[in-house]
């Protein structure tokens, strides 16, 4: 099953200042800081593009993460300020597993910290991976790529116990869940 098509890519980016909530004993940002503005920031690029905190629930699917990576290259200390960029580092064919990268750019174009999250998309009655709608594929697939963009796999393949869910996602759009509960994994 594939939810794929073929898009024009954008760039999303935010202004960031760090503050005092975000600092740590030594003076700079500390990590829980990165992920939390990674975090939102990401759900301001759906909202953005019609998939607000509303819809979700509208919808009964969300984002889930299942690992993030934090590769530090410099500090941000209180009141520095940045750009955070997002981008996608990976989907797989039917969009239900993707993983974005969040990057805290300061003023002077370096590079302060780079957040790799890999995530999929929740079921919330199902409590399973699901691919989502066609159109949050495509907001996705939107994104500018990173260098380093892979195509990623997916537990909800053809052949596969699937089955469509009951919640409508506009004309002819159905979710694809595991119907059975032993085979689904969240990841």
């Amino acid at each position: 099953m594939s939810c794929m098509t073929s898009t024009e890519t954008t760039s999303f980016s935010l202004p960031f200042q760090a503050q005092w909530s975000d600092m740590d004993q030594n003076g700079h940002m500390r990590t829980t800081a990165y992920l939390a503005a990674a975090e939102n920031s990401r759900m301001q690029y759906f909202a953005a593009r019609g998939f607000s905190s509303q819809e979700f629930t509208r919808l009964a699917i969300g984002p889930v993460v299942q690992t993030d990576e934090i590769h530090y290259r410099s500090e941000l200390r209180l009141h520095d300020t940045a750009k955070l960029e997002i981008q996608l580092a990976g989907i797989s064919p039917n969009g239900a597993r993707f993983c974005l990268r969040n990057s805290f750019v300061r003023g002077d174009g370096k590079v302060v910290c780079n957040v790799t999250s890999l995530a999929g998309w929740l079921d919330l009655g199902r409590r399973r991976l699901t691919c989502p709608p066609p159109p949050l594929v495509e907001i996705l697939q939107a994104l500018e790529r990173t260098d380093d963009f892979v195509e990623l796999t997916s537990p909800i393949t053809p052949g596969s116990a699937v089955q469509a869910a009951t919640t409508s996602y506009g004309p002819g759009s159905k979710m694809a869940v595991l119907s059975n509960p032993q085979e689904g994994v969240l990841l």
